[in-house]
């Protein structure tokens, strides 16, 4: 996938980072998120299903990342980038899940009364408690809760992906689920 014609630049990627944050120059940020630009359309290709929207959300995370290269700081800018991905394809399909259709069968209904759509609705809001829930938490522990949880990953893979020891890992872990669980008990769900 060839976005843009990559110039290529002898620095390395925490060269080219660094001289992004010191001067906020694009054409070095331009010139790194490029090395990585066939691997990001993997990623979104791989949770979108759908080239058209993999190649507009590569084309979004770069205008994502403008801003946020200003705020952070970064050890390992591909790991970092492919988390940054990752969570912006997992956003987009629950934005997309959100735009529930259903169409009316008035011949299934038996009479006015929509008692039947009580767990529906209860489980819709616990739903969006949690999600809620989740925003409360530490950026660690939403993406260490994300990988493990909605991605099905190990603790040693996160502690890849994360660039951490497994320890730590494990403790971000249980401490996002103990408050999540705080939260959700404190919003009415059991």
């Amino acid at each position: 996938m060839a976005l843009l014609k990559n110039t290529p630049s002898s620095l390395s990627d925490e060269e080219l980072l660094k001289a992004y944050q010191q001067n906020l120059q694009e054409n070095e940020l331009a010139n790194l998120y490029l090395r990585y630009a066939d691997l990001l359309f993997g990623v979104c290709l791989k949770y979108l299903n759908d080239a058209d929207a993999s190649q507009d959300a590569v084309m979004n995370i770069y205008t994502e990342i403008v801003e946020k290269l200003k705020h952070h700081k970064i050890d390992n800018f591909k790991g970092w980038i492919y988390v940054v991905a990752k969570n912006h394809c997992l956003m987009q399909l629950r934005k997309n899940k959100k735009a529930i259709t259903v169409e009316f069968q008035p011949l299934h209904m038996q009479n006015e009364d929509f008692s039947h759509l009580d767990d529906i609705l209860n489980k819709e809001k616990d739903l969006l408690t949690l999600e809620q829930c989740m925003q409360t938490l530490h950026q660690q522990q939403q993406t260490a809760i994300n990988l493990f949880y909605l991605q099905n990953k190990c603790y040693n893979d996160i502690a890849f992906i994360l660039q951490m020891e497994w320890s730590k890992v494990r403790s971000i872990i249980q401490n996002g689920r103990r408050n999540l669980k705080i939260c959700m008990e404190n919003n009415g769900v059991r």
